[in-house]
């Protein structure tokens, strides 16, 4: 009967000076203290920059302008699939190509075409000059863009352009 209520009085006594030594200066998980947010130390300007990425300087090899995509639309849409996920949804869909190789392949939003409740997307592939009776297996390209919950807010339909047609989701 001794050792039960020893062991039960010194188990009682170890874990509640737990709690001292959370709150003390000897535990070094409370040497600097909580972390608090400063807003005067980040100006409007500062927020959008990410100082993680280091900044583009100009150089002989590379210059500050952006990149021009130069992809041309595909030329037929021959599926388009919406498949929900948590957060969001990824816009997947395919097409042939008018030449054979196609590379580079995105769905490129167009801003101008799209309304409140309709996204309209572009295929686009850069290609190369070459054959035209190759196989469909050859000319078939596949891409696929992430959107948000925030993004698909308000939205009835999703339409990707090709050259020749076009596909729409709709809810």
């Amino acid at each position: 009967m001794r050792k039960p209520v020893t062991l039960l009085t010194l188990a009682l006594v170890v874990l509640t000076s737990c709690t001292a030594i959370n709150q003390s200066r000897f535990n070094p998980l409370n040497w600097f203290g909580s972390g608090q947010p400063d807003p005067s130390a980040m100006t409007p300007a500062d927020s959008e920059v990410n100082p993680l990425i280091p900044a583009r300087r100009a150089s002989v090899f590379r210059t500050n302008q952006a990149a021009v995509y130069a992809g041309r639309p595909v030329a037929q849409i021959t599926e388009l699939l919406i498949e929900r996920r948590p957060g969001g949804a990824i816009i997947r869909t395919t097409g042939q190509a008018s030449r054979v190789g196609p590379f580079d392949v995105r769905l490129i939003a167009d801003d101008d075409a799209s309304t409140d409740d309709t996204l309209v997307f572009d295929l686009r592939a850069r290609q190369q000059a070459g054959p035209r009776s190759a196989g469909p297996l050859a000319r078939q390209v596949t891409a696929a863009v992430w959107i948000t919950d925030q993004d698909l807010r308000g939205i009835r339909s999703i339409t990707v352009r090709g050259a020749d047609n076009a596909r729409t989701a709709r809810r």
